[in-house]
């Protein structure tokens, strides 16, 4: 089963100077080619983090729903990045910025968490028959990671099934951020080698992890270098988990 984790940028591009001004951008041609290249990779499961969820940018249609219809996939979730009850939540664009997974099927749950501390809050859970997925973005201030990382090890704690936690960890201070989730919770990361994933045109940051339960077989890891994002898509090959 071919899992994609990929920051996508809302499909903004790769811009480097006045990337501000990308909120103004619109993004539905450049989101094509995002999901004609990720159609190329034959996945089961996307993750993508960043997706906008029918902004102006996109002319009002949704990245997540959108792309689950080009690629064949019947299931797709989108939540919005954002506290539940903040300000952010009424603001045009922002309102539609989230995360999303799309799969093609065998979901016997899904749930929204919200951390308690950060300006981006949401982690998508994903049920599946042998495994569970969670999405994440954390924050860019390292205290307030500790903080999300904390949570997100008790979430894997509470799954009753082996898991699977993808997502743009914004770490910063490099990889040993991760030591002491990775230590207590027992999972190993996909990118074992600790390869840069960040800016995708001249990589130097590892900012994007796939983590995994023991239990779970990992049988590839890649780390395709496109530049249709800021960020390097990462893809992870583990034994069916839908079986």
């Amino acid at each position: 089963m071919r899992l994609v984790l990929y920051n996508i940028r809302y499909a903004t591009g790769r811009r480097i100077a006045r990337a501000w001004m990308d909120i103004l951008r619109r993004t539905d041609d450049h989101f094509k080619t995002i999901t004609d290249f990720i159609s190329e990779l034959k996945p089961d499961i996307v993750g993508l983090v960043e997706a906008d969820g029918g902004s102006f940018r996109m002319r009002h249609r949704h990245q997540a729903q959108q792309m689950a219809l080009a690629i064949g996939f019947p299931h797709h979730t989108f939540g919005v990045k954002y506290k539940a009850s903040g300000l952010l939540r009424h603001f045009p664009v922002f309102s539609k910025q989230g995360n999303a997974l799309l799969t093609k099927g065998g979901i016997q749950r899904e749930r929204f968490h919200y951390f308690k501390h950060g300006f981006k809050r949401l982690v998508i859970e994903l049920e599946l028959e042998k495994a569970t997925l969670f999405l994440v973005h954390l924050s860019l201030r390292r205290n307030v990671r500790r903080h999300q990382l904390l949570r997100l090890q008790q979430l894997v704690a509470d799954a009753s099934k082996p898991c699977i936690v993808a997502g743009d960890f914004n770490a910063l201070m490099g990889p040993d951020e991760l030591k002491g989730f990775l230590e207590a919770t027992g999972m190993n990361k996909a990118n074992s080698d600790n390869a840069p994933t960040y800016p995708s045109w001249n990589p130097s940051h590892v900012l994007d992890f796939v983590c995994y339960s023991p239990k779970l077989k990992l049988n590839a890891f890649t780390l395709p270098k496109v530049t249709l994002s800021d960020h390097l898509p990462l893809v992870c090959d583990f034994e069916d988990l839908s079986a």
